[in-house]
């Protein structure tokens, strides 16, 4: 099972954080970095000193690292024009030599628009299926030739498509909880599925669903990865547990029950249970991003038992 690296940086970090983390997680042998696309703040915390964009981050980190792969959970489809992102994203591919992976979703965190005057339309969901055929059309349409398309929501005329990623196919991630409509986006346009902040049940349900629609359009269910995101609080005792679980200020029965919390020995049996229903990967959702040290915990006594 891959174990990648998920950060919440509209929470309170700097730029200068996320490159800390990205580079350590780098240098443990993690397989990807990834962060959140949000402006504002959630819950409980002032998000001090401020927001940064997900993709000029990944631009940045792109250039100071060499092996890790580097994405978002989810880029929000309200914030840029499909055909802007494209070429943002096949850019940052350029920067990074070809690690780029393309998390993509519908916007839903209405506060965060109206602080930042972004519109924050009603139909969501149809955006981002048109979204998504631009996003990748523009991509797969031969260099020389032109892409366009007539949409509801979106128009484009006679493009060049271009830049090019470096990649001949970036990864693109599709997720969510949704029984019908989420599933068959997935396997139109997905090369992984992830389910976040989900239970084993209600995992494997829904991976069920996307192996489903997938092959009634003729896909494989085993083309796509199989993925969680999921809390992260791992301690050697139940001191060092209780004191993580404090620093994000949460609950260890609370982050047992939701999470992958407790000992080494505990997260890899409940990533155990995980993989027996399908997943191949998680992405450990890593709260606080000064705590470089839970980062080579879970590198020395879980990575090697989950793999």
């Amino acid at each position: 099972m891959d174990l990648r690296v998920f950060t919440e940086p509209q929470q309170g970090a700097t730029y200068d954080t996320l490159l800390r983390v990205a580079r350590t997680a780098e240098e443990l042998g993690y397989d990807a970095f990834f962060r959140s696309d949000h402006y504002l703040h959630m819950g409980n915390v002032d998000g001090l000193p401020g927001p940064t964009d997900a993709w000029i981050t990944l631009a940045g980190i792109a250039r100071e690292t060499s092996r890790i792969r580097l994405g978002t959970l989810m880029t929000a489809g309200t914030f840029r024009l499909p055909g802007v992102l494209a070429i943002q994203v096949a850019q940052v591919d350029q920067m990074s030599g070809g690690r780029v992976e393309l998390g993509l979703g519908s916007g839903w965190y209405e506060e965060e628009h109206k602080a930042y005057g972004i519109p924050f339309p009603k139909e969501k969901f149809g955006r981002l299926e048109e979204q998504l055929a631009i996003v990748t059309g523009l991509w797969e349409t031969p260099v020389g030739e032109r892409f366009s398309f007539d949409g509801t929501f979106y128009q484009l005329q006679d493009s060049p498509a271009l830049p090019k990623p470096a990649q001949s196919r970036v990864p693109v991630l599709i997720g969510g909880h949704g029984a019908k409509r989420t599933p068959a986006l997935a396997a139109k346009y997905a090369t992984e599925f992830n389910i976040p902040f989900a239970s084993v049940e209600d995992s494997e349900r829904q991976f069920g669903r996307v192996r489903a629609a997938a092959e009634e359009r003729g896909r494989k269910g085993d083309d796509l990865v199989y993925s969680n995101a999921l809390v992260a609080c791992v301690g050697r005792n139940d001191a060092e547990v209780r004191r993580r679980a404090d620093a994000i200020g949460r609950e260890v029965d609370e982050l047992k029950a939701n999470g992958l919390a407790g000992s080494p020995a505990e997260v890899v049996e409940k990533l155990g249970r995980y993989a027996a229903v399908g997943a191949q990967r998680v992405y450990l959702q890593m709260l606080d991003l000064d705590d470089l040290d839970h980062l080579e915990l879970i590198a020395s006594e879980v990575m090697p038992q989950a793999r």
